[in-house]
This record gives structure tokens, C-alpha cells and sequence, in this order.
């Protein structure tokens, strides 16, 4: 064999050398770019969730906005010429908090006073009413809280003085919610109210602060708060985060 066949059949493996190093070039492209596609389809589509999720936590939001305003203003236009007599004021998110504890019970005690069974015998019927006719499909529950002050007798400590107004607030809501479930008037609401009502005793861990200091009359009060379906999924919302 001539050299010059040699370098011819050299240079012909050679070329098959480079031939099947391009081949397998390519194929590791085209991998590389199939990988790279969907590598950028799952950003695509993780950035879309996110901002679906985004925007629905807004829409959410500003429901929950809505809802709060248009009840605090409703309740507003109803009691509005009650609450001075009452001693009740209502918050911007729409809880009504009557102040005035010597009104509701004796010191101590968990029975209504006639004083404060003629204001619920007005207040309760037209809270309700509003409630019901114009939000009922979004409230998933209206809370009557009982609060106390931190007082109890001087021989207690902390913790049994906790408890004790725990108890005594607990019994107070309690003795609130059954009176106005037996109003003859709110009968055709009872099975929306058992579905949505509730009692809730708070002893005093939500006093009211004066300059750092307990203002133990303004502690001791009860409220009526209304739970809308765009605020508990925002406090699920919450939950789930800070797991």
C-alpha cells in the first residue's frame, strides 16, 4: 500500500472519528435544549400559578375589604341614633362593642340585668336582620365575646384569677346567646343561627390598654363580631404560611 493510500484511509477514519464526535454532539444538544425547554415551562408555568395565586389573594382581600365596610356602614345607619343611650360604639371592621359593664351584670355575676335584657330586646332582632338579609351567604359565624378585667379577689394568683374570670365570662355569653335565641321575634332565624352563632368567653387575655395601663372598665365589655368567608380564608391563609 502507497503512502498516499495510507493517509487516504488515515484521513478517511479520521473524518468518521469527527463525524460520530459531531453526531454525538448534537445529540447531547438537542438533549441539553429538550431539558432546557422544559426547565423553562415549569418557571413559565410556576411564575403563572404564582401570580394566579397572587391575584387571587387580592381579590380575596379586597372582598374581605368590601364586606367590612359595607357592614360597619349598614350597622352604622341602623344604631346610629342608639348608640349614645347604649354606650355601644362600632369599629371600622364592623364589631359593635358595648362599654358601659355596670349595665350588663352585677359584679361577679352572669345574670342578665333588666337593664341590658331591654337593650338586646332592641339591639339583637336589627342586628340580625341586617346580617341576614344582606349578608347572610358570606358570614360564616358572629361571635358574641365576653371580657373581663384582670381583677378577681386580692388572695388570687394570676393564673386562678384567669380562670375564674375565664368562667365567669364563659357564663356571661352563654346566659347573652340563649336569651336572644328564645326571642319569639327571631324564630325563622333559628336554624341559620345555630349554624352560625356563637359564645365565647375571653377572661381578659384582650384588655384595653390606657398609656400601658389596664383600663379595667373599658376591659370589661361584650362584642358582637361578624366572621366573613374572605376572612377566614385569609386567617387559613396566614395559618398555612406559618407552617
Amino acid at each position: 500500500m502507497s503512502k498516499l493510500d495510507k493517509f487516504k484511509r488515515k484521513d478517511k477514519n479520521s473524518d468518521n472519528v469527527w463525524s460520530s464526535i459531531s453526531d454525538l454532539m448534537s445529540g447531547l444538544m438537542i438533549v441539553f435544549l429538550f431539558i432546557s425547554v422544559i426547565f423553562m415551562s415549569k418557571v413559565i408555568d410556576e411564575n403563572t400559578n404564582i401570580k394566579k395565586q397572587q391575584q387571587t389573594v387580592e381579590n380575596i382581600v379586597t372582598t374581605y375589604e368590601e364586606s367590612k365596610e359595607n357592614i360597619y356602614e349598614d350597622l352604622y345607619n341602623e344604631f346610629e341614633g342608639d348608640m349614645d343611650k347604649w354606650h355601644m360604639e362600632i369599629d371600622k371592621d364592623g364589631t359593635i362593642r358595648f362599654k358601659e359593664p355596670e349595665v350588663f351584670f352585677n359584679k361577679g355575676e352572669s345574670e342578665l340585668k333588666i337593664q341590658f335584657k331591654d337593650i338586646l330586646d332592641s339591639f339583637f332582632p336589627r342586628y340580625i336582620n341586617v346580617i341576614y338579609e344582606n349578608y347572610k351567604d358570606k358570614v360564616t359565624e358572629i361571635r358574641i365575646e365576653g371580657h373581663t378585667s384582670s381583677e378577681w379577689e386580692e388572695r388570687e394568683d394570676t393564673k386562678t384569677a384567669y380562670f375564674k374570670n375565664m368562667e365567669l365570662s364563659q357564663d356571661r355569653t352563654r346566659n347573652v346567646l340563649e336569651y336572644v335565641m328564645n326571642m319569639p321575634s327571631l324564630s325563622k332565624y333559628e336554624e341559620w343561627l345555630i349554624d352560625n352563632i356563637t359564645a365565647n368567653g375571653m377572661s381578659y387575655s384582650h384588655r384595653i390598654y390606657n398609656n400601658g395601663v389596664e383600663d379595667k372598665d373599658a376591659s370589661r365589655r361584650v362584642e358582637f363580631r361578624v366572621i366573613t368567608n374572605s376572612e377566614k380564608t385569609i386567617n387559613d391563609i396566614i395559618d398555612n404560611y406559618k407552617e
